[in-house]
């Protein structure tokens, strides 16, 4: 297995619309393209408050590809989002790291 972190840093004021969008549409489509996702955070401390951080878990680079390529493609995503974004963009950046568990890691 493989996990992917992916940071929304999101634009001033807008992380509570873009917990909104996971909670009522964005889970729904991952679940109708097969994304397994193992956790949501937001910062308590730290350097910014306006992240939301999430872990997704794929078999390979391989599924990552065409699953979320799948959903990246869905025309249903892109009403969604063109419509949680009519006031402007939710999210000013992206970063995303690629991880391997270690022997000794619980998440194999």
């Amino acid at each position: 297995m493989m996990y992917e972190l992916r940071v929304y840093q999101c634009m001033p004021g807008r992380l509570p619309d873009l917990n909104k969008r996971f909670e009522t549409i964005t889970l729904k489509l991952w679940e109708k393209h097969g994304i397994r996702a193992v956790g949501f955070w937001t910062t308590l401390v730290g350097a910014s408050n306006q992240e939301l951080h999430y872990m997704l878990e794929w078999k390979d680079m391989a599924e990552r590809e065409r699953v979320f390529g799948g959903f990246m493609g869905d025309p249903e995503w892109h009403k969604a989002r063109a419509e949680t974004e009519k006031n402007g963009p939710l999210i000013a950046n992206i970063p995303n790291t690629f991880l391997a568990p270690t022997v000794y890691s619980k998440m194999k």
